[in-house]
Order: structure tokens, then sequence, then C-alpha cells
């Protein structure tokens, strides 16, 4: 006699919960079983930060969302979006419903960075301006971007994609993707000046090759770097030759640092060796940020110098990393902003792994790791679920397999769907065909109902 299909819920339809789903579903055999998954996501789109946090002129980034698609048009896997846990249904209730619970609900809030004067007015969080700019509906319609000089803190990726959206004209960016209100709010951007700062070396920097080369190819921006802040010792130069990619972070670096200045009327300047000390005030407002110079130590680290410069800035930028927030009715580490865990089961405050329930991606690990980690994270996770299953420790559904959206059904929850998608991914290719702006694929849809619009089908459950 067959066992019943394993009905698992994966929370969050980012890179970390379809990767899971598929593998669960891919590797159903090794336990006998046939595996059904519902990918649970608050937002009404899928696809988390590949949508939603990579900056809208990389679509060779975004080019992962034709291997998802793939995964999301496997028929034992379920899209079920515009629902927030906490608020629509409990954790309690999800395990009322299913074998087993997956969290894959990422990071898209802010590090702090605990330095005077980051409240101020024109102090921003990184995080907040790529929710905006890539059309979030959760995040601001428009910016403040009056300021002509910006301070950009941090040496990642993240920075980059601040740095170089505020140093790009509104013209080159409508091409891509970018909402109306995007466009419109980026033609008022008044900044000529856009300083990045890091407080280590070229050896030591975040950056991605690509993305760092990226930066030069716009002809309305000039990237600079002091040669002053180019160099290494011992452990660097170990860092540099040990890896193939920090080397070509240099040799970019290097390459900016002794050619001739680009005649172009933006100037995007990477400062490294400088440490963020304090944002600088006036009657509440950012007037600029004060850095100490820092030298290295042999080690690979930096000590100051105690010689401070003030740069003269309207606005600053921090990019410092991001950090997960609590899933209510889940354990949390606030220090760590994770979910505890022992590889992939949750863990309750005594350090006892919580039956059924499991976390991967960054809300397991922290912010860190590229597409590949994310990968070899769901492998663990769901290796151990499937063994817990194997193994007769995951406790059977209380309810029949239709009864979690009929139960969203009864609450009024306009639930979207996988084929709600196609249609949402239409009418967006609809619009962009229809702005005229040659080249432009897509033209993203931001409020928030009017994707549920395009991508709900009634009744939930049929």
């Amino acid at each position: 006699m067959s066992q019943p299909t394993l009905r698992i819920a994966v929370i969050g339809a980012g890179p970390a919960g379809i990767y899971a789903s598929d593998l669960l579903v891919k590797n159903a055999a090794s336990i006998g079983r046939e595996v059904h998954v519902d990918l649970i996501e608050k937002l009404p789109a899928p696809f988390g930060l590949i949508r939603y946090g990579v900056a809208p002129d990389h679509p060779r980034i975004k080019g992962i969302i034709t291997s998802l698609h793939r995964v999301l048009d496997r028929p034992e896997i379920r899209l079920l979006g515009n629902i927030e846990i906490g608020r629509d249904v409990t954790v309690e209730e999800l395990r009322e419903h299913y074998d087993a619970v997956i969290f894959a609900t990422g990071a898209i809030a802010d590090r702090d960075l605990d330095i005077p004067g980051v409240d101020a007015q024109g102090s921003f969080g990184a995080a907040d301006f790529v929710g905006f700019y890539d059309g979030n509906p959760e995040f601001p319609r428009t910016w403040d971007l009056s300021a002509q000089s910006v301070a950009v803190i941090g040496v990642g990726n993240v920075g980059l994609d601040v740095a170089r959206v505020l140093s790009k004209t509104a013209d080159e960016l409508n091409v891509t993707e970018i909402p109306d209100n995007v466009y419109e709010t980026l033609r008022t951007n008044q900044a000529t000046e856009v300083h990045v700062f890091g407080r280590r070396g070229p050896a030591q920097a975040k950056f991605t090759p690509q993305e760092l080369k990226e930066l030069d190819h716009s002809p309305t921006v000039n990237v600079v770097v002091d040669p002053e802040d180019i160099d290494y010792d011992d452990a660097s130069i170990e860092a540099r030759s040990s890896s193939k990619s920090q080397d070509l972070v240099c040799q970019t670096l290097e390459g900016y640092a002794i050619r001739e200045p680009k005649d172009a009327p933006h100037t995007l300047q990477i400062h490294l060796f400088e440490s963020p000390t304090e944002i600088l005030t006036r009657d509440g407002r950012v007037v600029g940020l004060r850095t100490e110079r820092t030298e290295l130590d042999g080690t690979g680290h930096v000590r100051g110098t105690g010689t401070f410069t003030d740069w003269p800035v309207q606005a600053v930028y921090r990019a410092v990393g991001y950090r997960s927030e609590p899933v209510p009715g889940v354990p949390f580490n606030h220090v760590e902003h994770v979910i505890p865990n022992d590889g992939g089961h949750v863990l309750d405050p005594a350090g006892t792994p919580v039956p059924g329930l499991y976390a991967t991606g960054w809300i397991k690990r922290g912010p860190v790791g590229l597409i590949g980690n994310t990968k070899s994270d769901a492998k663990e996770t769901t290796d151990l679920l499937l063994a817990d299953a194997a193994a007769g420790l995951l406790d059977a559904p209380l309810h029949p397999a239709d009864a979690f959206l009929q139960l969203l059904d009864a609450r009024g929850i306009p639930v979207t769907t996988w084929e709600g998608w196609y249609r949402l991914d239409a009418a967006e290719r609809a619009l962009g065909e229809a702005s005229g702006v040659e080249g432009k694929e897509r033209r993203k849809i931001v409020e928030w109902e009017e994707m549920v619009s395009h991508a709900h089908i009634t009744p939930a459950y049929v």
C-alpha cells in the first residue's frame, strides 16, 4: 500500500524557497512517496530578491528567472501568493495543514550602522532605496534626490548598484523594467558626485568583478580611484593570489586608479581605507560624512590612523548588509537575525529541534553567499527533511489537501497563483511595449492591488 503524499509548505518564493521546492520534488523517490509543495509568498508576485533586489540594469543576472520558471512550471509545486504569515494564517495553522514547513523568507531590511547622525534626514538605508527603484510594492513611490553630492557606505555589490543608479541618467535606466514613478523620480536626480566608501583595501573589497567593470559602461559616468588607495600587505597579497575573482577586482581598481579621467557629467569615486565615523548634520539634515583614514596592519585587517576627513555630502546611503526579520510564531535570534537552526531544523530556545519546522537561505545562515550557496543550502535542509520523513518523524496533517486554500478563501484572502503570474507578466510586458521606449521589454506594475487584480484566480481552490 502506497504511503500518502508528503505535503510541504515552503514560505518565501525567492530563489531559496524555489530551490528547496525543486529538490523536495526531485528527490521524492528517495523516500518512496510523492511530494507536493505549496510555495507561499507574502507578495503578489514570486522571485524575491531576483525581482526586487537586483538593479534593473542587470538583465544578465535576472536571467536566472528563466530557470526558476522551469521549477514553478512543475505540477507538484503550487504557488500561493499574497499571504502573510502571522496576519493571514499562523504557523500553528500551517503545521495543522502540512507535514512540514520550510521558512525561506530571505532578508530585505538594512543592517544597523552604529555611528552618530545615522537617523538624520538624508540618511537612507540602501535596502529601502533598492526597494524603491525595483518597484517593490512595500516601499515608497517617490524619493528625495535633491542632493548634489552623495556618499554610499559599503564596498559590496549593493553599494555599487546604488551608486550606479544614482550616477546614471533617468533616460539610461528607462530602457529597463523600472516603473513610471521611478523614472519620473530619477529625472529629478541632482547628483553629480557619488562617493563610495570602504574601510579596507582593494584585496578586501566585496565587489564581484563584473559588477565593478560595469560601472564604467555608462558614457555619463567617470569612475575614479585615488592611486593612494591601492595598497597591499602580505595577507592582502595572499588573499589576492588565492582568488581569481579578487585578483580581477584588484586589477580593475588599479586600472581606474591609473587612467586619465573620462569626460563625463557625473563622477563616481571609490574611496578605500576610509572608515565612516559620523554622519554630520545641521538642523537635523545631512551635511557631510566624517571618515577616519585607515592602514593595513599586516594581517589584511586595518587600524585607524587618527587622520579624519569631512566630506561635504547632502545624502548618505548605508549599504552595509541586509538582515532578516522575525516570522511570527517562529524562534528568532535577534543578535544574528536568523532562525536558530542546526543546519536545517528550527531550534527552540533550549536548542531542541521543533518538529516539522525547517529553515533555508538567508533566514537560516544570514545574508551571505551567491546563488550557488543558496542551492547547496537548500540541499542540506531538504535532505534533513526527507530523512525525517523516511524515519517517520513528521506528524501527518490534520486536514485534507484542499483545506488550506478553503481556509484562505473563507477569510476573504485573494490568493495569487502561478497561472496568475503569467497574466501579470503579460500585462507588464504589454506596458513595456506600449511605452514607446525602444528595447523596453517590461514596465513593472507597482501597486499591490493592481498586481493582485492580474494574478488572483477565484475561487482559490479550483
